[in-house]
């Protein structure tokens, strides 16, 4: 069985962050996601350059 709060209990609110936290915690979000999107495309420019702009060149 699972064990659920009766009808008038509310659950709990969570952790309640200062906006200098909400803040460091954006920033942090914003420097993980462009590190994410840098070494996408630094994957693919590396395989471009090891099997060559020839991959560009053929038919569909």
């Amino acid at each position: 069985m699972v064990n659920q709060p009766a009808q008038n209990e509310r659950p709990p609110e969570g952790i309640k962050l200062t906006p200098e936290q909400e803040k460091s915690r954006r920033a942090r979000n914003i420097a993980i996601g462009l590190a994410v999107g840098f070494f996408v495309v630094l994957f693919y420019a590396i395989t471009v350059v090891k099997v060559g702009p020839a991959v560009f060149n053929r038919p569909l």
